[in-house]
């Protein structure tokens, strides 16, 4: 029994610190967020307020890291969320916690593939090889099985050049707009009051939050971290601020590149939002930046795509591990001691989604993407606040073990109350944010308190069949 225990886990001192800063960045996908989400929430949202609404969000995830990180240095577990709702608030609430991140994590990965396939299909249409969406899909599908069957440090090592390439592209352009002086002038009206809460800053506001979403999910390598005590924490910390600086002060210089008065008109007269970078690039830049973009683009959205894969492999294997799912799911690869099983099932998934969106035509972006990216975006801000309160619980129960007041109650209950508010509105508006009509409007975002109910009963059933198992749910290893 102690072999295989000892083989039957992730692969121990693997990742460091900036290893997995920059597994948790890529999934954040900073190019996708610029290029893509930053326009539409310039254009929908608060028009040159984006940039400060990054810095509210920011301030707002970093009073949710302190409590998130305090407790990571007691609770050593690749179910992160899982695990602190677990081992905060109870089984049951850890039971719930899993499912709904399973799902969140699925819709991120799945949804982000429908833009993927439009992207590809877009870019290599002019140079000859004009293939369905669905077809690139599928080719990123193939290529995301193979690194996520094998070992974390292979993806982490293709993903830190990924990314890197990501920021290096996007600081190009910043630095042409910053030392050209703009379109007038550089202003700070992007920071001011007036403009963070103009238009429709609710919208503006959630775009900025979807665009982190990924940063949290430093915990799921708690197991296969060097030094977990110092690597989690710098991680956790190190991806908001720097996700945070890059994407205020690329917001601000984007504004700024086209006029602050001029931002809006400019983008009401884009037939795709969606350029307006690639259109700053060409003004600013020029050469073969706007192409290399393109490429780039497609690179970013493959880097998001296999960063929440290796996050949901981990959610499925732990939830196997512990006994809410089939213990077979809860197995590690006996070469690899990657979460191999995991891994296969999420291919399967996707696979078997992305045919049914093809099969029935609808839109790779309209549809697919947009609604389950923010289906996804929903369920992580819903753990997000249920975690905030497990922290509370968690020190509550055990004693303050050295952390203060402010990281084990007093910010976790702000940041909490935010994130369930944040939620309650994105829940409400689901139909009006993402062109969901009818009765999808609602159907949609009831998914996640669905998982969540599945999840109670699944800890309800282990907790019936055997109860010893149920109470060691979330615990640190």
């Amino acid at each position: 029994m102690a072999e295989g225990t000892q083989t039957n886990q992730l692969r121990p001192n693997t990742l460091g610190a900036a290893a997995i800063t920059f597994l948790v960045v890529s999934a954040a996908a900073p190019l996708t967020a610029v290029a893509g989400g930053v326009p539409l929430a310039m254009l929908l949202g608060n028009g040159v307020g984006v940039a400060g609404g990054f810095a509210v969000v920011s301030v707002m995830l970093l009073l949710f890291a302190v409590g998130y990180v305090a407790m990571s240095r007691h609770v050593r577990n690749a179910g992160a969320f899982y695990a602190f709702a677990a081992q905060g608030l109870g089984g049951h609430f850890g039971g719930a916690a899993a499912l709904v991140a399973i799902l969140s994590y699925n819709c991120m990965q799945i949804g982000i593939l429908g833009l993927l396939g439009a992207a590809s299909s877009a870019t290599f249409a002019p140079l000859g090889l004009d293939l369905p969406w669905w077809v690139w899909s599928y080719i990123a599908i193939a290529a995301t099985a193979v690194l996520g069957y094998r070992q974390v440090d292979l993806s982490a090592r293709i993903l830190v050049v990924l990314v890197a390439l990501e920021y290096l592209i996007v600081l190009i352009i910043d630095g042409a707009i910053l030392f050209s002086g703009g379109d007038s002038g550089l202003s700070m009206a992007p920071f001011e009051p007036s403009q963070v809460f103009s238009g429709v800053p609710s919208i503006g506001i959630l775009f900025c939050f979807a665009a982190f979403i990924g940063f949290e999910a430093t915990t799921i390598y708690s197991e296969e971290a060097r030094d977990p005590q110092r690597s989690i924490p710098k991680a956790t910390y190190g991806s908001v601020l720097l996700i945070g600086v890059f994407y205020m002060i690329t917001a601000w210089l984007m504004a700024n590149g086209a006029g602050v008065d001029k931002l809006l008109p400019t983008l009401q007269g884009l037939s795709d939002p969606t350029t307006f970078l690639f259109d700053l690039a060409a003004r600013y830049v020029g050469g073969p930046v706007p192409t290399i973009m393109g490429f780039l683009f497609i690179s970013s959205l493959f880097a998001a795509v296999l960063a929440f894969h290796n996050g949901v492999a981990r959610y499925k294997y732990v939830a196997g591990r512990e006994g809410l799912l089939p213990d077979r799911v809860g197995r590690t690869h006996a070469d690899f001691q990657s979460p191999h099983v995991g891994s296969v099932i999420q291919t399967l998934i996707a696979i078997l989604v992305i045919g049914l969106f093809a099969a029935k035509g609808m839109d790779p972006v309209l549809q697919l993407f947009t609604w389950l990216t923010q289906l996804g975006t929903l369920g992580i801000l819903g753990l997000m606040g249920v975690v905030s309160f497990a922290v509370i619980g968690f020190f509550a129960r055990k004693g303050a073990q050295g952390e203060s007041v402010m990281a084990t109650k007093v910010l976790p209950l702000i940041s909490g109350l935010a994130m369930l508010l944040l939620f309650g509105v994105i829940f409400v508006q689901f139909g009006a944010l993402t062109g969901a009509e009818g009765w999808l409007g609602v159907a949609l975002p009831s998914l996640v308190p669905l998982a969540g109910l599945i999840g109670l009963a699944l800890a309800w059933n282990l907790k019936t069949r055997d109860s010893i198992r149920f109470g060691k749910l979330g615990q640190h290893r």
